[in-house]
């Protein structure tokens, strides 16, 4: 554990003054490394040398402006042929400045070939996904690591099994599931149950959210229960507030790979007034201008980029642990 650094002093003296008198002056120091130990990949006697504080600023400036090419440069470069004219998106891909915009593109994209229709639909088969996905992760989580029956070993283990079968091997048999369910005694084709529903048997979900509830202070579900919390208030009231960072990383990953899933939607909603975006764009490419195509693209993307921005919080720190063990 480092300790807080104090700044250093230096004597100076007052000129005028009969006699000199000291005084200390504060001498600005270098904030340390968030590395333990105050250490990063360069020390804190380096950094002091000009050619390598220098060099260092470069390299990280080169790398920030990289990072921004690769990560953004493609989502702009999507933006400015959703408002460009199809003659220059052919003739000149790469120009920084069109030849005038065509802001037509978005409105025919978004009226003319039904972007909205297919975008509802793509939103609502996300947002079904996300809940059936966080149900089955948070409660199959609670059951594995806070509740911990006697069989909680052997059915982490066959989840954990799940995960080396391949995807595409598991498609006929739940196909064949999807036509005639279990109980249910009617085909669930072109419905939207048949996406929601298989989307919930994430196994990979169900093994991170396990694992952050194993890392969760136990003491705090031994004061619930002692308090006479039942199974559905201790899941309530005090796992779900304290994870909130690993509800947004699920979020995240079950929007996301709801938004571009493509095989099992094309599958089982045969409708194409039912298909979500990742299904119909593909099919509407050939019979579509290229501008307002490429239109179509940007709206698709606008969400996703939305959604992270909202739980980037929740998705790269683990604040939601804070205050949670008082003492």
């Amino acid at each position: 554990m480092t300790l807080p650094q104090t700044a250093a002093t230096e004597p100076t003296d007052i000129a005028g003054a009969p006699g000199a008198v000291r005084v200390a002056r504060p001498v600005r120091k270098r904030k340390a490394s968030n590395f333990e130990g105050g250490r990063g990949y360069v020390s804190e006697q380096d950094w002091r040398i000009p050619s390598v504080n220098w060099t260092m600023r470069i390299l990280h400036g080169v790398l920030l402006v990289l990072l921004l090419f690769v990560g953004i440069g493609p989502m702009l470069l999507l933006a400015k042929f959703a408002v460009t004219p199809t003659q220059d998106i052919i003739r000149t891909p790469l120009a920084i400045f069109p030849h005038g915009m065509r802001w037509a593109n978005i409105s025919e994209a978004w009226n003319d070939v039904k972007i909205s229709h297919y975008f509802l639909n793509t939103i609502w088969l996300a947002a079904g996904s996300w809940f059936v996905q966080l149900l089955v992760a948070t409660t199959g989580g609670f059951v594995l690591s806070v509740l911990r029956p006697a069989w909680a070993k052997f059915v982490n283990g066959l989840v954990i099994a799940t995960l080396f079968v391949p995807s595409v091997v598991l498609l006929v048999p739940l196909y064949l599931t999807i036509l005639n369910p279990p109980l249910i005694g009617t085909s669930l084709v072109n419905n939207f149950l048949a996406v929601w529903l298989p989307s919930g048997a994430s196994a990979f979900n169900v093994v991170i959210v396990t694992r952050f509830f194993d890392g969760l202070p136990r003491e705090v579900f031994e004061a619930a229960r002692v308090d006479g919390a039942s199974s559905f208030r201790l899941f309530w009231s005090v796992v779900l507030p304290m994870s909130r960072p690993i509800l947004g990383v699920v979020s995240v990953f079950a929007a996301i790979a709801s938004w571009k899933d493509f095989l099992w939607p094309m599958l089982v909603l045969k409708d194409p007034t039912n298909q979500p975006l990742s299904v119909r764009l593909p099919a509407i490419a050939s019979q579509t201008d290229l501008g307002v195509f490429l239109a179509s693209l940007a709206i698709s993307t606008l969400i996703p980029v939305v959604f992270f921005l909202i739980f980037q919080r929740m998705f790269l720190s683990s604040a939601g642990l804070g205050g949670a063990v008082k003492g």
